[in-house]
């Protein structure tokens, strides 16, 4: 395996990025360099407890490591863009965590620069980098449940505590922490271009939103209807409906089981997902990759998808009145 384009930095020493350690440090073709967080104390206890070498007291310490191949960036929404503006001015291709950025305008901004540095730079939306999307693509193509006419998808957790999802300045919601894995669940499963978009929605008392549905219309006639909540536990199952049975997705967030059933609710085959360690595996693999390749973007998620989806959550959140500091004046 070559090894010189293993080495990943982290930014961020939280939940997210603890995993993403976790996730590096247990793979066999990749390794965590260094962390990064704004306090060295923090840094340090985060590489004790994961055995990376390199912890540094400020992100600017690690984007100009000039040894760290790949910046793996996993701090709040409302803090993607300029870590993310100052790795790609050092050079420094970069994995910035879902959301990609707080709006569109941010977004546009950070993949020009990305084309005018020739810097790569994806979105760590780990979903759309499991072998299931293959799997699920491959039994639409080969027509196991008919003509795909009807996808529904659900996602809620209880975490209306935290204040990363309440507060308006870490740009908070459901939407983008966890309506974004419906959005991409759609956007997975068929390339069927989105003709109108619909939605209600209800906001907590910071502003932003706590629960909402959206109901997306693609031009082959498809139908999508999606819910989310970051104020209750739910099931987080999906289902791809056809003319002849459908597909259910155990998880649409983590997925680790489909099952085929026929007109009438017959259960035809179950089907595991590959085992794992964590998932986070295979988005840095594809990075690694890509970089190797000499591209500025993942095929799994290029570049326009990005902004596609930033600007269509952008536009739900006009619909509901759900604004961020940093968002752009009306």
């Amino acid at each position: 395996m070559d090894k010189t384009l293993c080495r990943v930095g982290i930014i961020g020493a939280g939940h997210i990025a603890e995993k993403a350690a976790r996730t590096l440090t247990a793979m066999d073709d990749m390794t965590p360099l260094a962390i990064g967080s704004r306090s060295e104390e923090k840094a340090r206890g985060f590489a004790g407890r994961f055995g990376i070498p390199r912890a540094y007291g400020s992100y600017d310490a690690l984007l100009t490591d000039p040894d760290i191949d790949l910046v793996y960036i996993a701090t709040p929404h409302s803090h993607h863009f300029d870590v993310t503006r100052r790795a790609l001015l050092q050079g420094k291709p970069c994995l910035v965590e879902k959301a990609f950025m707080a709006n569109a305008a941010q977004t546009r901004e950070i993949l020009d620069l990305s084309a005018q540095r020739g810097v790569f730079v994806g979105e760590a939306i780990w979903t759309r980098y499991m072998p299931v999307v293959g799997m699920i693509r491959n039994l639409l193509a080969q027509g196991r449940i008919g003509t795909l006419r009807s996808i529904t998808a659900a996602l809620s957790y209880s975490i209306a505590w935290k204040e990363r999802v309440i507060r308006p300045e870490l740009c908070g919601g459901a939407l983008l922490d966890l309506g974004v894995y419906l959005l991409n669940f759609v956007r997975s499963c068929t390339d069927s271009p989105i003709v109108k978009v619909s939605s209600e929605c209800i906001r907590f008392d910071t502003g932003v939103d706590k629960s909402e549905v959206i109901t997306l219309t693609l031009a082959d006639g498809t139908l999508a209807a999606l819910s989310c909540s970051a104020d209750c536990a739910g099931v987080n199952t999906g289902v791809l409906a056809g003319t002849e049975g459908c597909i259910e997705v155990d998880n649409v967030n983590n997925p680790s089981l489909l099952r085929i059933f026929r007109i009438g609710g017959i259960l035809e085959e179950e089907i595991p997902v590959p085992e794992r360690i964590t998932g986070f595996e295979y988005e840095f693999r594809a990075c690694r990759d890509a970089i190797a390749a000499g591209a500025r973007e993942l095929a799994q998620m290029p570049h326009a998808e990005i902004l596609a989806m930033m600007e269509l959550m952008d536009g739900l959140r006009r619909a509901w009145g759900v604004r961020f500091p940093m968002d752009e004046t009306d």
